[in-house]
């Protein structure tokens, strides 16, 4: 039994220290540059070395941390072309995921549990989002929704990937939504976007379907556009520490 259990045990360690860095990371504990010191983050934490260890070699695969010359890691850090042709990837991929839904949809009943989370974010429009961390679930599953009807391991890997990164993820953007200018204006166009798409995926108009996915995230980048004119952007969101604006970037 005791042998039995020492993977599970070693397994979670790894997978509570690499969320609670993670979390760490997108809150600016660290800043990029700066050598994040092992021994009082593992006992912060409440994990051993290795573990720890662990959890910067997948944060470093995933493009949050890289490694130092010698030893240790440091905050990644990101230019806003970075995140320019993230979101041109992240276009491209949902894309896709939405044309493969249009074209390998078996029953049009499979798209009943997305239309009922359209609903439910649309009743959400008219109110005063007490509970808008309702509205960011339902936000993200309908995405996934879309993924799961894609049906494509690959792509799924791909965009789990790519979702990791700062400002990139179908929510990001709405993570502080009454801090950040003009995010109730953006709310009924997205919505509409995810009616459109549903709707070509019923009818099984795949290209249709991937060029309305790719609109949508192209709404992200348009936003995301005017919110880095506001200097404390960065400040208030997830991730904001992480990316290096020059003054070109806000014009």
């Amino acid at each position: 039994m005791g042998e039995a259990s020492a993977p599970r045990d070693s397994a979670s360690q790894v997978a509570r220290a690499t969320l609670g860095l993670r979390d760490m990371l997108l809150r600016g504990v660290f800043k990029p540059g700066q050598r994040i010191a092992e021994i009082p983050l593992s006992a912060k934490l409440g994990v051993s070395r290795t573990p720890l260890r662990l959890a910067f070699e997948k944060l470093e695969h995933e493009g949050l941390v890289k490694a130092l010359p010698h030893s240790g890691f440091t905050p990644n850090e990101f230019s806003v072309p970075d995140i320019w042709d993230s979101l041109e990837i992240r276009g491209i991929l949902e894309g896709a995921a939405a044309r493969l839904a249009a074209e390998r949809l078996t029953n049009p009943a499979q798209l009943e549990p997305l239309r009922k989370i359209n609903s439910e974010m649309e009743a959400f429009s008219s109110l005063e989002f007490e509970n808008f961390g309702l509205y960011l679930e339902l936000n993200e599953s309908f995405h996934t929704g879309i993924l799961n009807l894609a049906n494509n391991r690959m792509l799924r890997r791909s965009l789990e990937q790519l979702y990791r990164l700062p400002f990139v993820q179908p929510s990001s953007r709405l993570l502080r939504h009454n801090s950040l200018p003009g995010s109730r204006e953006i709310r009924p166009v997205a919505e509409e976007h995810h009616r459109a798409i549903v709707d070509a995926i019923e009818h099984r108009e795949g290209a249709r379907a991937e060029s309305l996915g790719r609109e949508h995230v192209r709404l992200s980048r348009s936003n995301l556009e005017g919110d880095l004119a506001d200097r404390n952007f960065l400040e208030i969101v997830p991730g904001g520490h992480l990316i290096k604006v020059r003054n070109a970037d806000r014009a």
